[in-house]
């Protein structure tokens, strides 16, 4: 992985230079065959003493001479400072940025960091399941052709269940390129949910053996929908850019594949009812 060093410093100039944070530069030169043009400078709190760089180029990882490892986003914003030992004197990340290894010299000892990112996810004008003002938000990026975001429902019942008052589910749509019909899905449940029957919507989206144009209508008359208003929101501009909305956060976030969760922020790496009901009370005892 230490690769990563010799390829990555000119990538993180190259984001640099779109974030306030840097410092814009014109150097520039060429020598030979080898030409140059430095992008622009991140000026650090402390003495940089090691850098990595996660695969996704979502996160800079930052070793300083302050005992301390600053973490920068992709547009130069410090998201957080991880306080090391003294010894610690190079670090490195996994190819996925969800574990970073920290080698103490003075110590001769490797230590390996679990990393969690809290992002923002606009929920405002999600489909909500549960109590609005839960303090717990579940937000789940869905595809409804995806056989996976099928399987993964119970757990979300029963996670609504055990959780009554604390926590809420909250839909975003990522339609997969892959799936033909994912797309036209998503519009006609946002177009059902102007009607206040989404979940109901959804729910027989999921039950469907094959999605094809005629389930559409097929469910809206099921569900006792206004056809002519159902089949004018479909293709309102109104729910293009609720769909595009919820795709570009995603695309945002770096979410490759559905389903992708998010438990206030903090994204679930396995997609169990334990794992989830664990973030949960962890969420939970942030608020006693």
């Amino acid at each position: 992985m230490k690769y990563l060093k010799y390829i990555i410093p000119c990538i993180s100039l190259m984001v640099a230079i779109a974030s306030p944070s840097f410092a814009a530069s014109v150097t520039s030169g060429q020598d030979d065959r080898v030409q140059w043009n430095k992008l622009g400078d991140l000026q650090l709190q402390s003495k940089p003493v090691d850098f990595a760089y996660s695969l996704d180029g979502s996160y800079a990882f930052i070793l300083t001479t302050g005992n301390q490892i600053l973490v920068y986003n992709q547009q130069g914003k410090l998201q957080g400072r991880i306080p090391v030992d003294a010894g610690v004197s190079a670090i490195d990340i996994s190819p996925r940025g969800d574990f970073l290894y920290l080698i103490d010299s003075t110590a001769n000892r490797l230590s390996m960091l679990s990393i969690d990112f809290v992002v923002d996810i606009d929920t405002a004008d999600s489909p909500i399941k549960g109590k609005v003002d839960a303090p717990v938000t579940v937000a789940v990026f869905s595809d409804f052709e995806c056989t996976y975001c099928k399987k993964i429902l119970p757990v979300f019942e029963q996670v609504l269940k055990e959780n009554p008052d604390s926590v809420k589910i909250a839909f975003k749509n990522f339609p997969l390129k892959m799936h033909e019909m994912a797309g036209p899905a998503a519009l006609a449940a946002l177009a059902a949910k102007e009607q206040g029957k989404f979940w109901e919507f959804h729910d027989q989206l999921f039950a469907e053996e094959k999605i094809t144009d005629d389930s559409f209508n097929k469910i809206a008359t099921k569900l006792g929908l206004n056809q002519d208003r159902f089949n004018e929101d479909m293709k309102s501009p109104l729910m293009f850019f609720k769909l595009n909305k919820d795709t570009a956060e995603a695309t945002n976030l770096g979410i490759t594949g559905t389903p992708t969760v998010f438990v206030n922020g903090k994204k679930l790496k396995q997609p169990t009812i334990d794992e989830l009901q664990r973030l949960i009370a962890e969420e939970l005892a942030k608020k006693l």
